[in-house]
């Protein structure tokens, strides 16, 4: 297939809607061959008709043994998988002290234990192969302290600091890992939701103060997220690993 990524491989988790389906899409035009992964039958459902996927899978990658299945049947659908972005997530945002242990555990499950069980399951297989792609979605309040992130970002965090030890340690087997990390992305969904006059006051207040320190003025776009990974996914990124790359109009900067 032709295009900046034509021949190439990727599972891409999370793939169902927001910044999942805009990377899923933005590497099938630059044509990849992509596995997409989602929690939900009729999530999936929904991928197939918006993006030209080679196959998908269902599951909830935070449990143990299912990235390893996933793994495997992208394996199998593909061939083999040259590329890996790590988009599912989905933390509670809220106080700190608001946080339940239930809450607290979802949002390390979904963003930490998903990101490492997928990386864990796709590197023998790149390690076989001397090459492969590795990068993680992370966030940009990570640095910028966002109000009510405190607990997301320590499982972004995790997220972060999991890219340097993975770049360092399988340099040698031909593999880079780098991290993604935008800031607020105003995706469809979100959008409809702020359109209908029903989105909670509390995250109205989280989002101006996300969209205020932005010094371009105005949130990010899935496509703009999308671009940076189809980037990080070819070749001309090959001297890329062990970094992460800041997507936020200048609200952290250096």
């Amino acid at each position: 297939m032709s295009g900046a990524l034509g021949g190439r491989t990727a599972i891409v988790t999370g793939a169902a809607s927001g910044i999942g389906l805009g990377i899923t899409r933005r590497l099938v035009a630059d044509g990849a061959a992509v596995f997409a992964a989602t929690r939900g039958k009729e999530d999936l459902e929904r991928v197939y008709e918006r993006a030209r996927i080679a196959g998908g899978f269902v599951g909830d990658l935070h449990h143990s043994g299912v990235a390893l299945e996933l793994t495997a049947a992208a394996v199998e659908t593909l061939g083999h998988v040259d590329v890996l972005v790590n988009n599912a997530g989905g933390g509670v945002i809220r106080p700190t002290l608001e946080h339940t242990e239930e809450t607290l555990r979802a949002t390390v499950d979904n963003n930490l234990w998903t990101t490492i069980y997928c990386v864990r399951a796709v590197l023998p297989h790149m390690v076989s192969r001397s090459h492969g792609r590795i990068i993680n979605i992370g966030a940009d309040s990570v640095r910028t302290g966002l109000v009510d992130h405190a607990m997301y970002n320590a499982a972004k965090g995790g997220v972060h600091a999991m890219v340097t030890g993975i770049a360092r340690e399988f340099a040698g087997a031909g593999i880079t890992a780098n991290t993604v990390a935008p800031c607020y992305v105003r995706t469809p969904e979100l959008a409809k939701l702020l359109e209908s006059g029903d989105a909670p006051a509390r995250l109205m207040d989280v989002i101006e103060e996300a969209t205020a320190i932005v010094p371009l003025g105005r949130p990010g776009d899935p496509a703009e997220v999308a671009a940076a990974v189809a980037f990080l996914a070819g070749e001309d990124s090959r001297f890329i690993t062990g970094q992460t790359i800041y997507l936020n109009g200048g609200s952290s900067m250096g």
